[in-house]
């Protein structure tokens, strides 16, 4: 695994692409294509059909909410034109507003699909937990000035792991057909100044992790023990739970793939979380029913698949 590809400027790219994109969210109304509003998409398709002088569409592996960041969301287009590497990532970056980058860019079978074929998506959400408000990370994290208990944040967090129904934790507007999603894992942990809270699941609902992030300060703050995740999950009532934690503070930081398409391992992001040195993948998933159906793998009779 290296940082540094080199980008190849002979052999256009054909058929379909898939692309690594990052995002700092701040001034976007999502990820999602609005009429009224500006949002990362139409952002990223206007700088691709300038460099294919052609319309172009792509589709996500999740869509963030208004002000939240990505530093690995994966699209896929087919394109319109053959153009190299080097002319779809110079290309496009150089159309592109300061805070929306390509990284990468690779040619993929015509079945797969950005969304339907991920595997789980991951969040990280990042609390600067001092006194004094934050200046250079302002835009990127969430600031408590109560000291947190991460342990005890951790402690609560493990109630969510596994596969539930998580309407206590969905929006009121969330679309979804269904609360019940697939947490493959849910941690907290303090480095320094930074409360992180780490999670990974199937998928996840319309605010979800900001829901279960505002319950998890409370529990951090002392104002609830252990147990409140667990109850607010057993309630099954978002107007029962807990507040929304700002969108400023998370990041999706991976979409995971099966290797057979062979999409590029990268760094964790956001950068304020480098030195933990984790790099996409590293992790086993575990065996369920919704990673046994995007592998295309026989599930057992009667297994739910929900996204």
């Amino acid at each position: 695994m290296t940082l540094f590809r080199s980008l190849d400027d002979s052999q256009p790219l054909r058929g379909r692409l898939a692309l690594g994109v990052e995002y700092d969210g701040s001034a976007y109304c999502g990820w999602q294509r609005l009429k009224h509003a500006p949002s990362v998409q139409a952002e990223l398709e206007r700088a691709l059909s300038k460099v294919a002088s052609q319309p172009v569409t792509v589709h996500a592996s999740g869509r963030t909410d208004s002000g939240v960041h990505a530093t690995r969301q994966i699209v896929h287009f087919d394109a319109p034109a053959p153009r190299s590497q080097k002319a779809w990532v110079f290309g496009v970056n150089a159309n592109l507003a300061r805070d929306v980058a390509v990284l990468w860019v690779r040619e993929v079978p015509d079945d797969f699909h950005a969304r339907f074929k991920a595997l789980a998506r991951r969040y990280r959400y990042l609390i600067l937990n001092q006194p004094s408000r934050p200046v250079l990370e302002r835009a990127n994290v969430t600031w408590c000035r109560d000291p947190l208990d991460a342990e005890a944040m951790h402690r609560a967090a493990q109630a969510l792991v596994g596969e539930h129904d998580f309407s206590s934790f969905r929006a009121a507007g969330c679309q979804s057909r269904t609360p019940w999603r697939h947490l493959h894992f849910i941690e907290v942990h303090r480095h320094g100044p930074l409360v992180v809270i780490d999670v990974q699941g199937n998928a996840f609902l319309h605010h979800m992790v900001r829901n279960i992030a505002g319950a998890l300060v409370s529990v951090g703050r002392g104002e609830q023990n252990d147990g409140y995740l667990a109850r607010l999950l057993a309630l099954k009532d978002r107007t029962l739970s807990d507040v929304t934690a700002p969108a400023c503070g998370l990041h999706f930081v991976d979409s995971l793939y099966d290797h057979a398409w062979g999409l590029p391992q990268e760094p964790l992001g956001p950068n304020l979380l480098a030195f933990l040195g984790e790099w996409t993948g590293e992790r086993e998933l575990p065996d369920c029913p919704m990673v046994e159906f995007r592998r295309g793998e026989p599930r057992a009779k009667g297994a739910s698949v929900a996204e």
